[in-house]
């Protein structure tokens, strides 16, 4: 099985490493590593297009995996990987392990999940997993379980144009209560912009915003963190409201047409 392990903390986060050291441990597993130089946390989809990409080779001690470090995007890292750098297409692509949950709302900010979204857009199925905590982390249990997950996914014949945004609790194992196949929540942000003034006098503005959950039923990927399960959400890239297009179809639109 060929694996591409990606995400948007940087190629020497830790989370990235316990997630290789995993995933190297399964049978047959032809493991690359494509992931920035540097943490682009939030960046969202974004994908570089006026400025060149540079590449370095990567080695992790004790590792036979291949590595590269991108001066990208997470979805940057996943097209380079899979269209120039990688002998073969991967079988799976895996996005993390996130610094920080990845819940809601918060998938459409996420360079996590981008990086995993892009490879649903190549046609490659994908996980993007993330660890419920910003601070006094451990990923080994969040490792183990991807392993595990990957070793199972492919009989489940989700197709290829759905991936599965894991989120583990950032607590003991023993205290996590189950697994839990959600849907997304709602999580907004407060936005708060905190205006300052630099030592040149000059106004500028640091977002400061905090998380509120505003739909964290117990189906939700929210509620399921809430009460210690890891969630598993499976998304798609469909945007379309086929009820909409229903209604509009029904609406005479030519005279919108009229000079």
């Amino acid at each position: 099985m060929r694996i591409l392990l990606t995400n948007d903390d940087g190629i020497n986060a830790d989370g990235l490493a316990a997630l290789r050291e995993a995933i190297e441990g399964i049978e047959g597993a032809e493991v690359y590593v494509v992931a920035p130089d540097r943490e682009r946390s939030a960046t969202g989809h974004a994908i570089t297009l006026h400025q060149p990409l540079h590449v370095e080779p990567v080695t992790f001690a004790g590792s036979r995996c291949r590595a590269w470090s991108v001066t990208g995007t997470p979805a940057d890292c996943t097209k380079i990987a899979v269209e120039a750098l990688m002998d073969g297409r991967p079988d799976i692509v895996l996005s993390g392990i996130n610094r920080g949950p990845n819940l809601g709302t918060d998938v459409v900010y996420s360079g996590t999940v981008s990086a995993a979204i892009e490879a649903i857009i190549l046609g490659i199925p994908a996980m993007a997993i993330s660890l419920g905590a910003y601070e006094n982390l451990n990923y080994e249990f969040a490792a183990r379980f991807t392993r595990r997950l990957v070793e199972r996914y492919f009989q489940w014949g989700l197709g290829e144009d759905v991936l599965l945004n894991v989120n583990v609790p950032a607590i003991e194992p023993e205290l996590i209560s189950g697994v839990a196949v959600t849907r997304l929540g709602t999580r907004r942000y407060t936005n708060i912009f905190d205006r300052r003034v630099d030592p040149r006098g000059r106004v500028y503005y640091w977002l400061a915003g905090e998380a509120l959950d505003r739909e964290a039923g117990a189906d939700t990927d929210v509620g399921a963190l809430q009460r210690n399960m890891v969630s598993i959400t499976p998304i798609h890239l469909e945007l379309t409201s086929h009820a909409a297009v229903e209604r509009m179809r029904a609406i005479e639109l030519d005279d919108l047409l009229e000079s």
